[in-house]
């Protein structure tokens, strides 16, 4: 078989599986531009609402690029039919059906000694070079990967907003994530990711590991921000403060859940919601 005759028939094979046209997936590809659009936002720091800085003074930034129109459809569709049937190992949270910031902060509790880390750039940090190799390694042909990528990046990196960014990074980040798995079993040592964040606790101090669990995840291509690397027992893990025999939310929270009860004719309460929901775990 020819090389353009394979490549059509991988064409009409990943047309069939998105149940989109083969014309359709071609068009978009060469002309992926036309389908995203861009905007900058300022950091804000989780606990005090303010804008994060660097030295300087210089507001920290991030670029979202969220997919419109058929683009946005086809990688919907790369998600319900492809992505979301790929087996992820127990500790992913971050993207996964029934997991959350909840369910990840919580596998931590009950562990004196945490160590907490976050992943620098994390989404613009993935390559397409990347993202097309995790394609490789799933089993796919070069041509599917090749479009596949082309049809959940943009100029050469994972943009951040689409509905295929999160997946990707997980599959991305696989690798590493099994590094870290085994050197945790072999230390009797929890870890848990949550998108970019990455928690590890144990009811014995490790600290002496914490070098090379850092050593793994740059060894996979990824940057560090030590500004939100820690080690301490009782801190705030994804947003939720964990301690010995509970969590619970941070006292922002808390404020935000009681005004809204001062609010008479409130009938919406998400921070009351979101708080008894993290509470109903310790029950």
């Amino acid at each position: 078989m020819t090389s353009s005759r394979y490549k059509k028939r991988q064409l009409s094979y990943l047309a069939s599986i998105l149940h989109f046209s083969p014309k359709e997936i071609e068009y978009l590809v060469n002309n992926i531009d036309d389908y995203y659009g861009k905007w900058v936002e300022e950091k804000k720091d989780k606990a005090t609402g303010k804008v994060k800085t660097y030295p300087d003074g210089t507001p920290k930034q991030r670029t979202i690029r969220p997919s419109y129109g058929r683009l946005k459809q086809i990688q919907k569709s790369i998600k319900i039919n492809i992505l979301t049937k790929i087996v992820l190992p127990h500790n992913v949270h971050g993207g996964v059906k029934g997991k959350s910031n909840i369910s990840n902060a919580k596998t931590h509790q009950g562990n004196k000694y945490q160590f907490a880390t976050d992943l620098q750039n994390f989404f613009p940090g993935i390559t397409h070079n990347q993202i097309y190799q995790a394609f490789i390694k799933l089993g796919s042909s070069t041509p599917i990967a090749h479009w596949l990528t082309k049809l959940t990046s943009i100029e050469f990196e994972l943009p951040q907003g689409t509905p295929t960014s999160t997946a990707i990074a997980n599959l991305v980040f696989l690798d590493v994530d099994y590094q870290l798995i085994k050197l945790c079993k072999i230390n009797n040592i929890t870890y848990s990711r949550y998108v970019d964040d990455l928690t590890f606790s144990s009811p014995t101090d490790f600290r002496h590991l914490t070098g090379k669990i850092i050593e793994i995840i740059k060894s996979g291509g990824f940057n560090i921000n030590y500004r939100k690397t820690k080690y301490k027992g009782n801190q705030t893990l994804t947003g939720i403060i964990v301690f010995n025999n509970y969590i619970d939310a941070p006292d922002k929270i808390k404020a935000a859940a009681d005004a809204e009860l001062m609010i008479a004719d409130c009938t919406h309460r998400p921070y009351n919601n979101y708080l008894r929901h993290i509470r109903s775990t310790n029950y």
